[in-house]
């Protein structure tokens, strides 16, 4: 098989780790496709991708298609020659650019699929209780996530492992599997399997709605709820107290497996502890942010804050 040829696509953090360990292994990258640069934070800076901060620095060639179906761009990725791409963490490409490569373009997805098709993933393994996931690589086609399946690995998820802990777990995972991916294609050493059609278990965006806690569900439901937005987006509630109605972002936490006679949401505290009544026991807080203050553990809080008797969450 000829030389591979490849142009990469990707934004974020988790992308840049795949990139740099493909990099690593000495294949050729002859383009990088990567997020515009975009106005962000009280200042407006224009900040750039992470993808685009590490390209810079390998001085790799850089494209920043505000659309992926202009001629302009086809032209660029054109004149680039690749025979293969890599997407990762990026957006859905149309057809004239995925099939383009004589390789074609393959994707590195952060779940088993076709369990979690969709943009969060990682956030719904562990929201829905997931005791294990994995990375996936397939072959693109026109849907999203429904591509031939090239290679998969799997990994445990432990029971207070947050969003953030799995997310780079499976970053260096996914990087080891695409390493494989690309030896085998670069040694015609592909075989690929067609997708379940169907699943039930889906990964659409996190929204602010999808982030508020239900103080009715069981505590273990709760429990990953927020084990599953943390670091980010973090999961929040409404807290009343003193009169006084705030937001607050709950980052860390444990089930407590206690019976009481309380009103879901009511919040017990003495000097050291904070524990919000569930349908079934206690959530024990141990990490939170209050509106307008600093992230901080639950003792921290309570040198400076006090809870009234009536103090709930809902």
């Amino acid at each position: 098989m000829s030389k591979l040829r490849i142009v990469f696509m990707g934004t974020p953090d988790f992308a840049v780790s795949i990139l740099d360990k493909v990099l690593q292994h000495h294949y050729n990258i002859v383009g990088v496709i990567t997020a515009p640069d975009k106005q962000a934070g009280r200042g407006r800076k224009i900040q750039e991708s992470a993808v685009k901060k590490y390209a810079t620095e390998k001085n790799l060639t850089i494209l920043q298609p505000t659309n992926l179906k202009s001629p302009e761009f086809q032209k660029q990725l054109e004149a680039l020659n690749p025979n293969l791409q890599i997407v990762v963490a990026f957006r859905m490409l149309p057809k004239s650019v995925w099939n383009l490569p004589e390789h074609g373009t393959f994707n590195l997805h952060a779940s088993l699929l076709p369990d979690y098709r969709g943009a969060a993933p990682i956030n719904w393994a562990i929201i829905n209780g997931e005791t294990e996931t994995g990375t996936t690589t397939f072959f693109l086609d026109d849907k999203i996530d429904t591509g031939e399946i090239i290679l998969q690995n799997k990994t445990n998820i432990g029971k207070n492992e947050t969003v953030g802990e799995l997310h780079d777990k499976l970053m260096h995972l996914g990087g080891d599997l695409v390493i494989d991916t690309l030896r085998r294609i670069a040694t015609d050493n592909i075989k690929t399997r067609k997708q379940a059609k169907d699943s039930n278990k889906l990964a659409y965006k996190i929204h602010t709605d999808t982030c508020k806690i239900d103080w009715h569900q069981t505590s273990k439901k709760i429990h990953n709820h927020i084990r599953g937005l943390n670091p980010y987006p973090a999961a929040w509630t409404t807290l009343t107290n003193n009169d006084e109605t705030i937001s607050a972002k709950i980052y860390d936490c444990e089930v407590v497996h206690e019976s009481h006679q309380l009103k879901v949401g009511s919040i017990i505290t003495d000097k050291k502890t904070i524990k919000i009544a569930t349908l079934d026991g206690f959530i024990k807080i141990n990490q939170i942010k209050l509106a307008g203050k600093k992230r901080m553990d639950t003792a921290s809080l309570l040198n400076g804050y006090k809870f009234e008797d009536q103090a709930h969450v809902q």
